[in-house]
C-alpha cells in the first residue's frame, strides 16, 4: 500500500517538475512528502513555514495534477508532521476555514509612524482579547498590511491564548458560505457555530458586505452574538466605517463603537527596513543596501508593490548577469515599468494577455476552467485592477459579466503570489512589456 502511494506521488511529482520552474519546484513542492490517501483524498506532508502558502496557492494545481495521474483522486491535503492516516474524520474541503499565514506574524511586521498605532492596537488585542478594543476596525488602502495584523493577531492568540478559538475569514468566505447555506448547500447550525462559536472572530474586507442585503442581515446578528458573548472582533477594509456606503446605520455604528485605526503609505525608512527583511526572508544574498534604498526610492506605495519592485529586479539583474547596483535598479525598474502617456484599456490588457499565453481574446474571456487558461485570466483582471481606474463590477463585467468578487479573488491571488514566485513575477512582466511596446498611445 505505502509502495503504492509512492509510486504516485512520483508520478505527480515528475509530472509537476515538467510543468514549473525548476526554482517553484525545488521551493515549493520538492519538500513534500505523501502521508497518505484515503477517501479519494491525497495527503501531503509539509514544512509548517510553507502550509499555509501551499493550501492557499498550490492546492488547485497539485489537485489537477493527481487528478490526471489517478482519476480515483479527487482532493488534496497539506497536513504537518504529526497528521496520521488514522487521526480521525477529514472535513469536506469546501467547509475548511482559511488558515492563518505564518509569514504574517508580529515579528514580520515593519513598524513605522503610518502603522504604529494600528500595531499597538492589534497587540494589545492579541494580548487581552475581548477587554482591550472590541471591535478592532482597521483601514486603509490595499498592501499596506491590515491582512497583515489580522493574521498576526490570530498567530498570537493561537500560540498563547490558552485554547482560545480563532477564526480567520474574509468578507467574500463569509458570503459564500452563508449563500451555500441558503441555497441547501450546508448546516445552518455548523455556519453558526463556525463564526459565532469562536473567540475570536477576523474578517478582512468588510467594504465588500455593502451590496448583499441579507449577507449584512446575518453578518449583523454573528457580530451582535459575538459581542454579547464578549468575544474578540477585529475587522478590516479600505475605508472608514464612516465612508462605507451601502451599509445600513447600524452596522457602520457598531463597526465604529470600538477603536478604529487607519494605516498610511510607508515613509522612505520604513519602505528599506521591509526590504532588507524580505532580502533576509528570501535568502537573497549579494543585494547591497544601496540597491534596496533604490528599490525604496522609486517603488514608493505599498509593501506589496515594494516586494514586487524587489523581486522582479533581482530577477532580471539574474537573467542579464548583472550586479544589483542603484542604477541598475532603476534602470530595470524603469525599463519593466508600464507606458506612462496614459493607462491601457481593459481590452488592450486583455489582448496583451492572450498573446503572452498563446491564447485568443475570446479564449481568455470564455468560461474555461483549464489551468493555463484560469491563471491568464486572473493575470488580466489583477493588470485592469493595477492598470486602470475601472470598478471592481466594471471589469468583472468586462471579463465575461464576471462577478466583482471573482475579480478581487483573482486580484488578491495574483497580488499575493508576486513577491515569492518568479513564474508569476515574469508572467506580468511579459504582459507589462507587450503593453509598453504595443505604442497603445493616443
Amino acid at each position: 500500500m505505502r509502495q503504492d502511494l509512492d509510486a504516485t506521488w512520483n508520478a505527480i511529482s515528475n509530472r509537476l517538475r515538467g510543468e514549473l520552474t525548476e526554482f517553484a519546484f525545488h521551493i515549493w513542492l520538492e519538500p513534500l512528502a505523501p502521508a497518505g490517501l484515503r477517501a479519494g483524498t491525497l495527503y501531503l506532508r509539509a514544512p509548517a513555514h510553507s502550509q499555509g502558502w501551499l493550501r492557499e496557492r498550490w492546492v488547485p494545481r497539485l489537485r489537477s495534477v493527481a487528478a490526471t495521474v489517478d482519476p480515483a483522486i479527487a482532493d488534496v491535503e497539506i497536513v504537518g508532521a504529526d497528521w496520521a492516516p488514522d487521526a480521525g474524520p477529514v472535513p469536506a474541503s469546501g467547509q475548511a476555514a482559511p488558515r492563518l499565514n505564518p509569514k504574517f506574524t508580529f515579528e514580520q511586521f515593519v513598524i513605522g509612524e503610518s502603522n504604529r498605532f494600528a500595531h499597538a492596537a492589534a497587540l494589545a488585542v492579541a494580548e487581552q482579547p475581548g477587554q482591550a478594543y472590541n471591535p478592532l476596525f482597521i483601514h486603509g488602502p490595499p498592501g499596506l498590511g491590515k491582512t497583515h495584523l489580522l493574521h498576526a493577531i490570530g498567530d498570537f492568540v493561537e500560540r498563547f491564548g490558552g485554547g482560545l478559538r480563532v477564526r480567520y475569514a474574509t468578507a467574500e468566505t463569509f458570503m459564500n458560505e452563508f449563500v451555500a447555506t441558503m441555497r441547501g448547500g450546508g448546516d445552518s447550525q455548523a455556519f453558526k457555530a463556525a463564526f459565532r462559536g469562536v473567540d475570536v472572530l477576523l474578517v478582512d474586507d468588510v467594504q465588500f458586505l455593502a451590496s448583499k442585503d441579507r449577507t449584512k442581515e446575518e453578518f449583523f446578528h454573528t457580530f451582535n452574538a459575538l459581542r454579547e458573548r464578549g468575544a474578540q472582533v477585529v475587522l478590516s477594509s479600505d475605508r472608514a466605517p464612516t465612508d462605507l456606503e451601502g451599509l445600513e446605520d447600524r452596522l457602520r455604528e457598531r463597526f465604529a463603537s470600538g477603536l478604529v485605526v487607519g494605516i498610511g503609505s510607508p515613509d522612505a525608512e520604513v519602505r528599506l527596513a521591509i526590504l532588507r527583511q524580505r532580502a533576509r526572508h528570501d535568502g537573497l544574498e549579494g543585494v547591497a543596501d544601496e540597491a534596496l534604498r533604490a528599490i525604496a526610492d522609486v517603488a514608493a506605495g505599498s509593501v506589496r508593490a515594494l516586494e514586487a519592485a524587489l523581486i522582479r529586479t533581482v530577477a532580471s539583474a539574474s537573467i542579464d548577469g548583472l550586479d544589483l547596483s542603484a542604477d541598475v535598479v532603476r534602470g530595470i525598474l524603469g525599463r519593466l515599468a508600464p507606458p506612462a502617456q496614459r493607462k491601457p484599456t481593459v481590452r488592450e490588457i486583455q489582448e496583451c494577455t492572450a498573446e503572452a499565453f498563446g491564447l485568443t481574446r475570446e479564449q481568455l474571456l470564455e468560461r474555461n476552467r483549464r489551468p493555463e487558461v484560469a491563471f491568464a485570466r486572473k493575470l488580466a483582471m489583477y493588470l485592469a485592477r493595477e492598470l486602470t481606474d475601472e470598478s471592481l463590477p466594471t471589469v468583472g463585467e468586462l471579463f465575461g459579466g464576471r462577478n466583482h468578487t471573482t475579480v478581487l479573488h483573482a486580484h488578491r491571488g495574483i497580488h499575493e503570489a508576486l513577491p515569492s514566485d518568479p513564474s508569476t513575477a515574469g508572467a506580468v512582466e511579459r504582459v507589462r512589456n507587450l503593453l509598453a511596446a504595443g505604442d497603445r498611445t493616443a
